[in-house]
């Protein structure tokens, strides 16, 4: 096997004997000058048909959510009847990550689409809530059962149809995601790459927003403050979504309820935050 591409130092790009690109894990792959012949005995987990966007996670993600994230995945692809692209670890590291990072904001978000999920997939959402006690147990960290709708959903659009992975964006909300980072653009200066791992996440997030605004649903955060307390630490944030609200309201004539504000500066923040550091 050969080691091309250090991503962190337990994780790096390889080309195998058939010459197969894959992502290979193991401790400490990623020292020592590249590219370089390395064993099997040194690998401990391969994963084949990554796409590269997703590739930036192991570089932001701590070892510890990553083997969580793969604990999650091997539960998928042993638990369902169809098969689950490798991406799913590396976006599910990225779900835990954010997860993670709003739980220490004792930011706890409602999800209205919960129920819907657990009808329709009951064993991703049985995952999803399995995920949630493992994330609990082996991160020691407190975060809502709500999670598992989440996770859940991360699972069902990592669904492999005929090599085709689904994705979360309906065609029908194209235009209006595109109106969405256009603003992001003109508020914040930031250029957002389309083919971003960040881009990609973001436009799942906005796929549940439209969701629950085209079902009239609104998220219900029960955080502890509100969107107008967080506009004191992300005032340029908070003008970028409420330029969004606006754009939503014209072309939908919906409007966006301060929870959703909230959710979405967060959102917005996180993907400026990631485009600025991979640009």
């Amino acid at each position: 096997m050969l080691a091309l591409r250090k991503l962190n130092n337990n994780v790096v790009l390889c080309r195998d004997a058939d010459g197969r690109d894959l992502v290979a894990m193991g401790k400490g792959l990623g020292f020592g000058t590249l590219p370089r012949e390395v064993s099997i005995k040194e690998i401990e987990r391969t994963f084949y048909d990554v796409n590269p966007r997703f590739l930036a996670t192991t570089q932001t993600v701590s070892p510890e959510i990553m083997d969580v994230a793969i604990r999650i995945g091997d539960m998928a692809r042993n638990k369902l009847p169809y098969a689950v692209s490798s991406n799913v670890v590396f976006t599910l590291a990225d779900h835990i990550e954010f997860a993670l990072e709003r739980a220490e904001k004792n930011l706890v978000m409602s999800m209205p689409l919960s129920y819907d999920v657990e009808q329709s997939y009951p064993l991703e959402y049985e995952i999803g809530q399995f995920a949630v006690r493992r994330i609990r147990h082996d991160l020691k960290a407190s975060i809502p059962t709500s999670e598992a709708t989440g996770i859940a959903l991360n699972i069902v659009n990592a669904r492999m149809d005929d090599g085709d992975v689904a994705t979360a964006t309906q065609s029908t909300d194209d235009d209006m995601l595109e109106d969405v980072i256009a603003i992001i653009e003109d508020e914040t200066g930031v250029m957002i790459d389309r083919g971003s791992f960040a881009f990609s996440r973001f436009a799942t997030h906005m796929g549940y927003l439209f969701q629950r605004l085209h079902a009239g649903e609104d998220l219900d955060s029960g955080v502890n403050g509100s969107f107008r307390d967080l506009l004191g630490s992300y005032p340029e944030m908070g003008r970028c979504v409420e330029a969004i609200a606006e754009h939503v309201d014209s072309a939908w004539a919906t409007s966006l309820s301060d929870d959703e504000k909230l959710y979405l500066v967060l959102h917005v923040s996180r993907l400026c935050a990631k485009e600025g550091r991979n640009g």
